[in-house]
This record gives structure tokens, sequence and C-alpha cells, in this order.
């Protein structure tokens, strides 16, 4: 590991000039590449002190043996420079955006005699009309062949077309009408090019001119009775209209336009395209890479246009480039598109309308391109053991860690806090252990104490468990929950939120995976008849981990360990995930564990970690809209939602049965008296209070802020009293 002091330039050697700088190693390999407005402010990031550098900042200069930069004249030289370099060195630290599979595209060969219809892959060339790319090679397929009774241009390899000149004879296609056989000249080569350009004019978006053209052909066909004429040609319209179907209409105003979208976490980013033309969705193309430096989603937006335009030119690069988050600075990078189109190119943020719905259907592409990566990473056996042993070997453990439980605690500004936990076995998600807490010890915001509560109830319940299958004896510890009845509250029903940990499938809120996608989790991973006792009832509490994560970094480490020390429990390893940095911390140590970047340990800890975060923010936003939603009804004990609905349909609003007598209540079905009696005292009890009225005017006098002197101190104001609406009401 090299000392970054030790390759330093020079104080008055570095210009401050636009340029492009590379780092390399002690063989002289380019390791990154890099570019700066300011070459002098830039590179001076690089060399302070090793502690305030991210850690992927850290590795990078101390791995690099020796800097060198090259001058230019403006930012957009730079970008094309490092484009360039980036392209010719392939350095390991930047970023590099990787394709899950080669897109196909349907392209035109403008550069034959007879230009050609074909499906292409790889490296664009010169001279070929390109349009794509598309997801599946048989997408293309279907729409040329509806294309090909409108524009039968030549689809056959150049060995058939030499084949049916030598012979006189066309292929299958020629005979039915789907090429205009140039072979065996029934076209020349002008008219066959003709034939192309108007292939290519449909496919980039104009369309209504060939259509109206057609239909006013049907139409003098009809006319002059060739009813033979107008039955293909209102057959070659049927077929255009299907291979617009296609691609359905996404912008209304004809847009050109190429949509990008990132969703990224510490680790991995996946970048999803869509690529728009004439208002319709004529492509998608989606790439994955690691983020082997530490970079803004800005910089991933240039680094994907960088890689999406670079060899592009002239209508290849779209009018408008919609993207999440804008490069910093933007005007360089959009100068730089304006170049390779050769006209304006607008780079923006869609805020509103059709672009902005569009967008989101990106991200949402790009969210699942990412699930789904991480996924297929993580169903690899060989990977996952891999991973599991570099755990056990960064923490110090005696064996791999098979079970794995993480810890994380949610709430919004102090209320409604919640923790979660979640279990991977095997590195897999285990989703039918999941459990979820309400911390019920104090109030506020205080994650140490919560953390501290939370592994303090777990694990009681885990001895408790022991105790009652025999499984462990031992009268001095403190064992709640013995017999495993969970707890009942006041109405004498069972209390799920009372029981030391809620499982997923316990109460009537759903789980979520994302922010707007409601998931059961529960119904994703079933109880299992191993999870239970003799008598039916759920273990939910009887296997201890071997390791315990808890998403945060010193204080929440300690809390966890303190519980399980106050517990008596010291075979259980703990740690802590810090998001900021990626760092690994145990219990007693004032220096973090830091794992290699592409350890597939380090990825499994995140991968635990996201998924806690995931489960307990869902838990806390479902309690939160859940008390939004609440209403004075849900104040009554007993009263279930079945009854609820019935009171409400019944007497029509809140303000109606609030109004309603004792007596009138007793009407509802299932409502007997002593149940209406509390049902009118709970509403009496939530009942807004009476507007205050100025006697002298009439007016309604809105509420006064706390504190606030009123407009007129004088004047008598009056009040309806609670006692007397009380008596009114029941």
């Amino acid at each position: 590991m090299a000392d970054p002091s030790s390759y330093r330039p020079k104080p008055g050697q570095i210009p401050d000039s636009p340029g492009v700088y590379r780092f390399r190693d002690e063989h002289r390999r380019v390791i990154y590449v890099g570019k700066a407005k300011s070459l002098r402010q830039r590179l001076a990031n690089y060399f302070q002190d090793l502690a305030g550098l991210h850690p992927r900042t850290r590795s990078m200069v101390t791995t690099a043996a020796s800097v060198e930069w090259t001058v230019v004249s403006t930012e957009v030289e730079a970008l094309q420079l490092e484009y360039s370099w980036i392209k010719e060195y392939d350095p390991r630290f930047n970023v590099k955006y990787r394709d899950d599979k080669s897109y196909p595209y349907l392209a035109v060969t403008m550069n034959e005699e007879y230009p050609r219809v074909q499906v292409m892959r790889g490296h664009k060339k010169k001279g070929v009309r390109y349009f794509g790319p598309y997801a599946h090679a048989w997408a293309i397929r279907d729409t040329v062949d509806l294309l090909l009774r409108v524009f039968p241009v030549r689809t056959c390899s150049a060995g058939v077309f030499k084949n049916a000149s030598r012979t006189g004879r066309p292929c299958l296609l020629g005979y039915i009408g789907k090429c205009s056989a140039p072979c065996v000249d029934r076209i020349d080569a002008d008219d066959h090019r003709e034939l192309a350009d108007e292939f290519c004019d449909f496919m980039t978006g104009r369309t209504g001119t060939y259509l109206r053209r057609l239909e006013k052909q049907m139409a003098e066909a009809a006319e002059e009775m060739e009813y033979e004429r107008a039955a293909r040609l209102r057959d070659d319209i049927e077929a255009l209209r299907k291979a617009m179907e296609k691609n359905a209409v996404v912008l209304a105003d004809a847009t050109d336009a190429d949509l990008i979208a990132v969703a990224e976490d510490e680790l991995e980013a996946a970048v999803q395209i869509f690529h728009v033309r004439g208002g319709r969705v004529r492509g998608q193309r989606g790439w994955v890479t690691d983020k082997v430096e530490d970079v803004t989603t800005g910089a991933l937006v240039e680094h994907a246009l960088q890689q999406l335009y670079g060899e592009e030119r002239g209508d290849s690069v779209p009018k408008e480039v919609l993207v999440p988050a804008l490069p910093e600075p933007v005007e360089p990078v959009q100068e730089w598109l304006t170049g390779r189109r050769g006209s304006i190119v607008s780079l923006r943020i869609p805020q509103r309308g059709d672009k902005k719905a569009l967008m989101e259907t990106v991200e949402r592409n790009a969210q699942q391109a990412l699930v789904l990566h991480k996924t297929r990473r993580a169903s690899d056996l060989t990977t996952r053991s891999r991973a599991l042993e570099e755990i056990a070997e960064a923490l110090d453990l005696d064996s791999a860690p098979l079970r794995i439980e993480c810890y994380d605690i949610s709430h919004l500004q102090g209320d409604d806090v919640v923790a979660s936990m979640v279990v991977f076995e095997d590195g897999l998600q285990r989703k039918s252990e999941y459990r979820r807490f309400q911390i019920k010890g104090f109030e506020g915001q205080d994650d140490v104490r919560s953390m501290h509560e939370v592994i303090t109830r777990r694990f009681r319940r885990y001895l408790g468990e022991k105790e009652r299958t025999g499984e462990w004896t031992d009268d001095e510890s403190t064992v709640v929950t013995a017999t495993g009845t969970p707890p009942v509250d006041g109405t004498g029903t069972p209390n799920a939120d009372a029981a030391d940990g809620i499982p997923a499938h316990a109460t009537g809120s759903t789980p979520a995976h994302g922010a707007g996608e409601l998931l059961t989790d529960a119904a994703e991973a079933p109880l299992t008849s191993s999870l239970k006792d003799e008598d039916g009832r759920p273990r939910r509490f009887a296997y201890p981990p071997q390791l315990v994560v808890v998403d945060g970094g010193q204080p929440q480490v300690a809390a966890a360990r303190r519980a399980l020390d106050e517990l008596g429990i010291d075979d259980i390893a703990v740690c802590g995930l810090a998001k900021r940095l990626e760092e690994v911390w145990l219990p007693g140590d004032d220096d973090p564990v830091v794992l290699p970047r592409s350890s597939e340990g380090l990825y499994l800890l995140q991968r635990v970690r996201d998924e806690a975060h995931r489960f307990a923010i869902t838990y806390q936003r479902a309690k939160r809209a859940k008390r939004f939603r609440s209403g004075p009804l849900d104040e009554v004990p007993g009263l279930g939602e079945t009854r609820k609905q019935a009171l409400i349909k019944h007497f029509g609003s809140v303000k109606k049965l609030r109004a309603a007598t004792v007596q009138e209540i007793c009407e509802v079905p299932g409502i007997g008296r002593k149940t209406a009696e509390t049902i009118a005292a709970a509403l009496v009890r939530a009942a807004p209070p009476a507007p205050a009225v100025n006697t002298a005017t009439g007016e309604i006098i809105e509420e006064e802020e706390p504190g606030a002197t009123p407009d007129s101190p004088g004047d008598p104001v009056t009040a309806g009293a609670p006692e007397e609406r009380r008596g009114q009401e029941t």
C-alpha cells in the first residue's frame, strides 16, 4: 500500500485550469481517470489526511503510485478526453456500466447497394441506420414481418442474394410479396433504396403520411371497382396500424427523447434507458455497475451519458434527454451532447405531466433491475458460502454464522417508534421469522435505549422458550412469558402489540417491499411445521442466531452487547454496520473493521441491514397512517370493524352518531345497552369544542394561536359548555 505523500506533486506544479488526470499504480497501469474544471483544486482533494477520505477514495490513492494530467482548453474537451481514456485504459476504479446482455437493434444497411433490413447486435457500423434497442429479437422480427407488406425491402443475406441472382429465381418472400426481389431485377437499385428510405421514415415516427397515402389509394381503387387491390391496400393499412400498436403512445406531442433513471445503493447502481421516438417507446436497455468510487447520482448520470452517446452522432442523439439528477456542472455535458447531435440538446429533470409519469415508470424498471441483479447474486450457493466465510474471518468467529438476525429502529421525530428483526439463514431471507416491535419502555427519540429494549425483549423470549421446552433451566435467570401465551389487555383479548415481537403476519397491516408496493411477507414464506411445538403453537423465538447485526455504529452495538450480557448470554456475536461509510463495528473496539469494497461478506451484511431498514420503515409508516386514519370509534374498547361499519351505515356519519341518544344507538344490530353507553361516552370525550361566538356581531371567532391577544378583548364571547353538550348527546 503506497503512501500518497510519496507521489504528491509539489506546490505550484499543478495548473489551475481544466484538464484530465490519471492515477497509475506501481506497474504503470491506469487505475483511475477523472476530469476537473480546476486540476489544482480537484487533485488537492486526493492528498489530504487519509482519515478524511471516503474508504473507496482512500483505497484508490493508496493503490496508486503516481498521478499525471493533461491540460485542455474547455470543460467540454475535458469531458471528451475523459471518455476516450476510460474506453482506452478501462481503469478499475472508474464507474463502468456493464450490460447484462447484448441488446438487439433493427438495422437497415444503407451503406450497401441494395439496403437490407436485419437484426444486429454489438458495435454500430458506419452507414447503417439503427432503431431500438429492443428487449427481444422476436419483437423486431414481428414488427418487420408486418411492415414488409407495405415496404418490401430485402431481408436476405449476401449468400442468398447472390444465389437468387445466379439462378434467376427469388426466395419465398419474393413469391409472397414480402420482398421486392431486387435480386432478379424486379426493382432497380434506386427504387429499392427509396423503399428503404420510406421504411426508415416510418420507423422514426413519420407514420401519418403513409397511412393517409394508402387510405387515399384504397378509396381510389374502390371507386374504380378494383376491389382486390383495395382489399390488399386495406390489409396493408391494418398491418401498419398493428405495427404502430406494438409501441403504445406515451407522449402525445410526438416527442423524441431518451429517459434515463438510476437506482442505487452504497455498492451498486442500475441504470435504465427508455428510447422514445415519435411519442412512442421504441427501445429499452439497462446497465448495472459497481460503485467503485464515491459518486453522486449526477455523476452516475454523466457516466451513463458518456457511455450512451460516446459513439453516436446526428439523430442518434435525441433533442431531449430527461434524467433524475443533473451532472455538476451541467453546461459542459449539455454542450458536449449538442456537439454530437449538431443541434441543441435539452438536458433536464422532468417536473410534471406525461414526461414525469413516464420517468417514474423508468425509475421502477431501474429499481426492479437492481433487485433482480441482487437476487441473482444472492441465489448463488458458492457466493453465499464465500460471504459467510468472509464474515466469520473478519469478525473472528469460530464458524460461519448460518443464522443472522438484524435489528433496526424507525421513527418519525420520536413518534411511532418501532423496531424490526429480520432473519437470514444460510445467506437467504427467512421471512416467516421476521418480527416487529413497538418501543414501550419510554417515549421519545433514543435509538440506543430502543435497541437495548428490543434486544432484551427478544432474547428474554428466547430464554423463556428454552425453559418452557426443558432445554434450559435456571431459576436465577429472568424469564418472561414462560408459558408462551400472549399477554392480554384490559379487554381480555390477546394483544399482539403487548407481546415481545409481532410476527409479520400477526397484524392487519401488510409489510411492503418498497414505497407504494404492498406485498405480504408472511405469504411469501409461511411458517413450516419445524417452527411449531407439539401443540401447534409457533416457536417464535426458540432459535438463537450466531450473529446479531444492528443498524448503527458504536453506541447501538454497545447497547446490544449490554442487553445480552445482562441476560447472561455470551455465545452470540454482535456487530453493527454504519450506513455512511459501510464500516463494521464490534463491541469494545475503538476502530471499525473495514471489509474490502468487493467483499461478498460486506455485500451480504449490507443486504441484511437494508432489509431490516425496509421492514422497520414499512411498519412505522403503516402505524403512522393508521394513526392518521383513526377516529373516535377506534377508542371504544371491544368495538370491532364490523360493528363500526354497521354504526356508520345506520347513521350515515360520525356527526349524526354523536347526536344520537343511547336508545337510538341500541337500534343498530349487534349493539347492546352497555356498548351503546360506552360509544356515547367515547364520542362525547372526543367531541370538538363548540366555536366561540361574538355576541355583539354574531361572528364565529377562529381559534387563536397560543399566547395570541384577541383583537377585541372587551367583546363578550360565549361558547357552549361541554357539560351542556354532554347532557344533550346522552
